[in-house]
């Protein structure tokens, strides 16, 4: 195909659908030969039911928002598209490629072939389509700005928040002694440290998948193994943690400071000690799986 026809092409089928699905031949004919004065982002991804990919699902919501951002925006050219190659549909690609593991982002450019930077970096970066769009940008110097759909899930948890505290006030107009309970800010504060503290901000400004299938072995990683990253499920891991050696040393105050008799002061004691020595065992046991050669341990290696 001469480029005229290929960008044509191109061009018919990003006008109906902001991420071109392409199969072995497409792919070959229109990213892989030349001639190509454009650039191709290529997610590879496993979207079919029976490869139980939910990470593809989650990857792809977000491509899809930030192809749309794209397609539907003042500065759409032809100068980048983006395209899908499912493995149930184009499983030579992959073999071409010798690519074992999706989703995978790829940057097809215009002029040669895709370097290290090229390929997303996924477990580092996370899926999210403002973090794809910065990578699009720096490896294409085309600037997308993500536009998502709107989403009424904050504001209407604010307004059922407001609701209740509102209608606490109006039942309890005559006796507001509750908003001076010292437990219950401490205990509002400490869910909102114990969040903060496993990584709750960093999901949702990177936004890295929940957990990682090897596609070999089917084994499920829920801690992820570098420093660098980390799954979300590792931080509701951490935030068990955190939270199981918080209430080990709440246990020890109490049994140290309560009028209780003193059999039931020495099992809270011997209980607390107990969590904190369980709980911030595991803690460490993930902090060496993910700072390799750091030497120390406690109870667990």
């Amino acid at each position: 195909m001469v480029l005229s026809e290929k960008v044509n092409q191109l061009m018919e089928w990003a006008s109906k659908r902001s991420v071109i699905r392409m199969n072995g031949d497409k792919f070959r004919r229109l990213v892989k030969a030349p001639p190509r004065n454009y650039s191709v982002i290529v997610m590879f991804t496993a979207l079919q039911p029976h490869r139980q990919c939910v990470v593809c699902k989650q990857a792809d919501e977000e491509y899809q928002i930030l192809a749309n951002s794209w397609r539907y925006s003042s500065a759409f050219t032809n100068k980048i598209f983006f395209a899908m190659v499912d493995f149930d549909e184009g499983s030579d690609v992959f073999q071409m490629l010798n690519m074992n593991s999706a989703p995978t982002f790829i940057n097809f450019p215009a002029k040669g072939k895709p370097k290290r930077g090229d390929t997303y970096e996924l477990q580092v970066r996370g899926f999210a389509a403002e973090q794809l769009a910065r990578w699009v940008a720096d490896r294409t110097d085309v600037h997308i700005r993500v536009i998502r759909p709107p989403n009424y899930a904050g504001p209407l948890m604010l307004g059922l928040l407001l609701a209740v505290i509102g209608g606490l006030v109006y039942l309890r107009g005559s006796n507001l002694d509750f908003l001076y309970n010292k437990t219950g800010w401490a205990f509002a504060a400490l869910c909102f440290v114990l969040a903060m503290t496993s990584g709750q901000m960093w999901n949702h400004i990177r936004g890295p998948p929940y957990a990682h299938k090897n596609p070999h072995t089917g084994q499920v990683s829920y801690i992820h193994g570098s420093s660098q990253a980390q799954f979300v499920a590792e931080t509701h891991i951490v935030l068990l943690f955190n939270g199981g050696v918080t209430l080990g040393m709440v246990l020890l105050h109490e049994a140290a400071t309560s009028d209780m008799d003193v059999g039931k002061r020495k099992i809270m004691c011997i209980a607390g000690i107990g969590l904190v020595v369980l709980f911030f065992s595991w803690l460490l046991s993930v902090f060496r799986s993910k700072y390799h050669g750091y030497p120390y341990s406690f109870l667990m290696s």
